[in-house]
């Protein structure tokens, strides 16, 4: 007997088919008409205008009504259109060409190291290598003597070479998002470096003390490695004044930071810091702290009270869903994407606090004063925090109006201190939230 072959209508089928190809498609239309109608998507385009408009010059009061962003185009129509601007952009392209002379340009997966003809254009100034996959920088290096800005970011270079050190007149060294786990000692014979950039790494633990020797450097950030505390050579660069050492491991600070007295910038944020020394508040030009609020157990009032116009910020960390994945490569490179996200949102908002050339909020001094007082309010005699939220310690004994401590212990000065678990605080355009 043979076999069976039982014949379909391949009309029926074919509707079933388009009846499910069609209720598909439905589907993706709706979610699109839902992503474009959400916040998220509004956000989306309100940074891309943003980012646009100061690519263009564009100044604030043209994109901005009432502190809402107005995401019109005509805005960069008209000053596409504007002859005056045209005519500026025209002159200023003739210089750019003379200046390009100068400058090295190089991008690109498909270049695994820099050509072979490099290395005859010692008169050189600049070089800008980005999104490569070069993994070593040659010895040939130290021929440039005139170079003033060495940007090698977002490649797979995972070492130095000691040549570095015969950069003299070395301005800008910028390796960020690489696969560095140390940096040459030579590097500290750079003196004339003023802006060292070396976040993203992932894997960098320490830096050589002979990076003491770069008096020059204003600006540094180690952000994104894996260092345990600020750097000694760091204390020792005595013009600093910007430090950007978040997203790192650091779970206290030096008790002698104040030795960065020209420091104006500090960012802090993503560590495992539980307490801010008091010798933060001696640091008169410090005029931006930056922190994440969730493992911090107390920092000095001073701070919140400062008259110095000092900008306090304490980020919240949200939970997001964890990736599960095998391979540890992958998994450096999503912290890598997600590193440079991060840097991205935090210098969009941190352009935006100095446009805006807001002075510290007023609601934050409300807000200390507040806490203070409620501290104070369940705390013992000997200075032991409250319980909770309304619970004085076990040690703390009330009878009627007055109180102390029955183990006798001495008491302390708790003003000086702040408990974060007392209080959320909200930065809104009206009002801080202080949960009693």
């Amino acid at each position: 007997m043979g076999h069976q072959v039982i014949i379909f209508d391949f009309s029926v089928i074919r509707g079933l088919w388009e009846t499910r190809v069609k209720k598909s498609k439905e589907r993706q239309r709706k979610e699109k008409e839902r992503l474009e109608q959400s916040a998220l998507e509004k956000i989306k385009q309100e940074w891309n205008l943003i980012l646009e408009c100061r690519k263009k010059g564009i100044p604030q009061s043209k994109y901005l009504k009432n502190g809402f962003v107005d995401i019109n185009e005509k805005n960069l129509d008209i000053h596409g259109k504007n002859p005056q601007l045209k005519k500026s952009h025209a002159l200023s392209d003739g210089a750019n060409k003379e200046q390009n002379k100068f400058i090295f340009q190089l991008s690109g997966e498909q270049w695994t190291e820099l050509p072979d003809s490099l290395k005859e254009q010692a008169y050189l100034k600049e070089w800008h290598v980005y999104n490569t996959l070069i993994q070593t920088i040659p010895a040939y290096l130290a021929l440039f003597q005139d170079l003033r800005v060495l940007e090698l970011s977002k490649n797979q270079i995972n070492h130095l070479p000691v040549e570095i050190g015969c950069l003299k007149n070395l301005k800008v060294l910028n390796v960020s998002f690489n696969n560095l786990k140390s940096v040459p000692p030579e590097l500290g014979d750079c003196e004339n470096l003023e802006k060292l950039d070396l976040s993203g790494n992932m894997e960098i633990t320490e830096l050589p003390f002979e990076l003491s020797n770069l008096k020059q450097l204003t600006f540094v950030d180690v952000s994104a490695n894996k260092f345990h505390s600020i750097p000694i050579c760091v204390l020792r660069m005595s013009n600093l004044q910007w430090l950007d050492i978040s997203s790192n491991s650091l779970k206290d600070l030096p008790e002698d930071i104040d030795r960065l007295d020209e420091l104006q910038t500090l960012l802090l944020q993503k560590n495992k810091l539980t307490y801010l020394p008091r010798a933060l508040v001696n640091m008169p030009k410090l005029s931006l702290l930056v922190v994440s609020g969730d493992d911090l157990v107390e920092i000095p009032t001073a701070i919140c009270e400062s008259t110095t116009g000092l900008k306090f910020v304490s980020l919240k960390d949200s939970p997001v869903e964890t990736i599960v994945c095998e391979d540890t490569e992958e998994i450096i490179e999503n912290e890598r994407e997600h590193e440079q996200v991060e840097k991205e949102f935090m210098k969009a908002y941190l352009e935006d606090l100095r446009e805006r050339d807001i002075q510290s909020p007023p609601h934050l001094h409300h807000a200390a004063a507040a806490l203070k007082i409620k501290s104070k309010e369940y705390q013992c005699t000997c200075g032991k925090p409250p319980l909770g939220k309304k619970y004085s310690p076990p040690c703390c004994v009330k009878r009627g109006t007055e109180k102390r401590c029955k183990d006798n212990q001495p008491p302390t000065h708790p003003t000086n201190l702040l408990s974060t678990s007392q209080a959320t605080l909200r930065e809104g355009n009206s009002h801080t939230n202080v949960e009693d």
